[in-house]
């Protein structure tokens, strides 16, 4: 069993350069499906979602040539199946993106129900709502979707909710449809646009990407492209927020400002310095920690997936304070591990109360899923005493080295092989309880 031990206690000071976005790559890596010819991604993040994309591209017949770190070659033209390899996809939620990127180029798809942080009830409906309405069929059988149609056709896509999977699974399908395709109340995030650019250099005709209605006009070849994946705005922010934890002073580099509007307000609010630079932001923390109300919303509100980090550092912080989660139900299922650092919150439904004591104490806890993972890291960089962090495999599906990044600002983290704990042998005179 792998986990993260650490030090606390120590400010976080230097310079810190963010990788590419997680959640541009796993879905530009199944895009690549569409192009007629190879295509050169550049600033892929070295997490492991990435690396069981690229092993499903393998899979299915791709030809994949590391180019370094953070660039690949990939030419999926000879792909010779239209299934995902269902132990594979079951193992990321992204997984998903393939539906709409091999039905966009084969006119059919079948890739297993996904799989990802446990955040909840996360159904596909608009996912397969989108199909439809460019002419698929579809039908789900034993953990499997299949989808299927003699040919792809522009239509009218409506979301019910802003969803960001199902926007961009409709633009992936659509790129290559006969005619046009409009899709309303279309989530807006930054990954979205960027997916939307990766196709325009192909050769796709989209407009509106980044705003609620986007327009895409078929188009019958992509040529290939060399692109580079925009900075992760959910890394930046998170070592953001590790800095002001940790009354630090960090230069954080490699980050597009626009993308961090949202969180550095907040941080603002709270008490935490951003100085803006072109292409960077440095944080320091020069007086008190406050109390503040956040609310996750879609793009452009605070995201939710830097939710758990900016409740760790409301902990730290004087008074009380609100935080409501509006978009996914369960995200709130880290308290209980920031509890056993000493953390004074209480959760009602979607809105946790936290109680600002300003200490947090190293103790032995478990990440959930990816984004409390990054928030217990946080907790740990700031309590006093030894933390060790349990399930890390949830945090290395997003984040690149991040415990290298941590100890060039100053860190004490390792990432330590402890064995694996022994389930006791059942006696045949006892009896299991249901």
């Amino acid at each position: 069993m792998d986990k993260f031990v650490i030090k606390g206690g120590r400010r976080l000071c230097g310079e810190v350069v963010i990788s590419g976005a997680k959640n541009s790559a796993v879905a530009i890596l199944p895009a690549v499906i569409l192009s007629d010819e190879p295509c050169v991604i550049n600033n892929v993040p070295a997490i492991s979602d990435v690396n069981i994309s690229l092993r499903i591209l393998r899979e299915m017949g791709a030809d994949i040539t590391p180019l370094s770190r953070t660039s690949y070659r990939i030419d999926a033209t000879h792909i010779n199946r239209c299934c995902v390899p269902y132990e594979t996809a079951r193992k990321m939620r992204a997984s998903y993106y393939f539906l709409g990127a091999l039905l966009g180029k084969f006119n059919q798809a079948r890739v297993s129900m996904p799989g990802g942080c446990p955040l909840g009830d996360r159904p596909i409906d608009q996912h397969l709502k989108a199909f439809s309405a460019l002419g698929a069929d579809y039908t789900i059988s034993q953990g499997m979707i299949d989808l299927k149609c003699q040919k792809l056709k522009g239509g009218n896509i409506f979301f019910d909710v802003v969803t960001v999977g199902a926007t961009m699974n409709a633009i992936l399908a659509a790129v290559r449809a006969e005619g046009l395709t409009v899709i309303e109340n279309a989530a807006k995030e930054p990954h979205i646009v960027d997916l939307a650019n990766f196709l325009n250099s192909m050769g796709a005709n989209i407009m509106g990407a980044g705003t609620d209605v986007i327009k895409i006009r078929g188009v019958k070849y992509l040529k290939g492209t060399t692109y580079t994946v925009i900075p992760d705005q959910i890394e930046a922010g998170t070592f953001m927020i590790a800095a002001a934890a940790t009354n630090g002073n960090v230069l954080i580099k490699n980050v597009i400002p626009k993308h961090l509007e949202s969180i550095t307000k907040k941080l603002e609010k709270i008490g935490v310095t951003v100085e803006q630079g072109d292409d960077s932001v440095r944080v320091y923390v020069d007086g008190p920690l406050v109390k503040a109300s956040i609310k996750t919303t879609p793009h452009p509100g605070f995201p939710t997936d830097m939710q758990p980090q900016i409740a760790t550092l409301l902990t730290l912080a004087e008074g009380t304070s609100i935080v409501t989660e509006g978009v996914w139900e369960q995200r709130f299922r880290y308290v209980d591990e920031l509890r056993r650092m000493g953390a004074d919150i209480s959760v009602d439904g979607k809105v946790a109360v936290i109680e600002g004591t300003g200490h947090l104490t190293g103790a032995p806890v478990k990440a959930c899923d990816l984004r409390a993972g990054a928030a217990l890291i946080i907790a740990g960089l700031a309590a006093d005493g030894i933390t060790e962090i349990e399930d890390i495999y949830h945090i290395e599906r997003g984040y690149d080295c991040m415990e290298k990044k941590l100890r060039e600002l100053g860190a004490d983290i390792e990432k330590k092989s402890f064995p694996d704990e022994a389930v006791p042998e059942k006696n045949e005179n006892q009896q299991s309880i249901a």
